[in-house]
């Protein structure tokens, strides 16, 4: 099975997060997560969801909301706990919201944004699909992925999002007991 990864385009990475993590190209559109974004502040003069110029740059509701659309769910990850105490077989995929730094065309400016990505087995073995990068990065099987995602929880303001079928979520299935 070929790999599906999407590059970074604008402050779309919620959009290329989804399309990776589905492995599909048109799993999401901006078109559809401008209207989540409207139907979950309907009455907003400006909508708190995602850039107020149209760009993107989507937040955690959007996407969970999408998420929902296709009978999954995002759940998120406790960095008090283990990784170890995840159960991967009933895991879908991981979403990471990690800072990033706003570039102005040649000048960083010292503020951060949030940053979408997905990592996603493929093939038995685990890749990070970050739309940043120019391909897949392969990171390996289960143990080469705790040390992954052990390194990106290390980091301040990382979050983890855990992907699992609405069933798997409800059951708690996602975790070892």
């Amino acid at each position: 099975m070929e790999i599906y990864h999407e590059r970074q385009r604008q402050m779309l990475c919620a959009v290329h997060t989804l399309n990776n993590l589905f492995q599909e190209q048109n799993a999401y559109s901006k078109a559809d997560l401008d209207a989540i974004s409207y139907q979950l502040s309907p009455n907003a003069f400006v909508n708190p969801h995602k850039n107020m110029l149209g760009f993107g740059n989507y937040d955690v509701n959007v996407l969970m909301a999408a998420l929902q659309l296709r009978e999954h769910e995002a759940v998120w990850f406790d960095k008090r706990l283990k990784v170890e105490s995840l159960d991967l077989q009933h895991i879908f995929g991981f979403v990471v919201n990690k800072p990033s730094n706003v570039n102005l065309v040649w000048l960083e400016v010292p503020l951060k944004r949030p940053h979408w990505f997905a990592v996603r087995k493929i093939n038995d073995i685990y890749y990070n699909l970050d739309s940043k990068l120019s391909s897949p990065h392969c990171i390996g099987r289960e143990d080469k992925l705790c040390e992954f995602l052990n390194e990106l929880l290390s980091m301040s303001a990382m979050q983890l999002f855990v992907i699992v079928k609405k069933s798997v979520a409800e059951n708690s299935l996602w975790k070892r007991q």
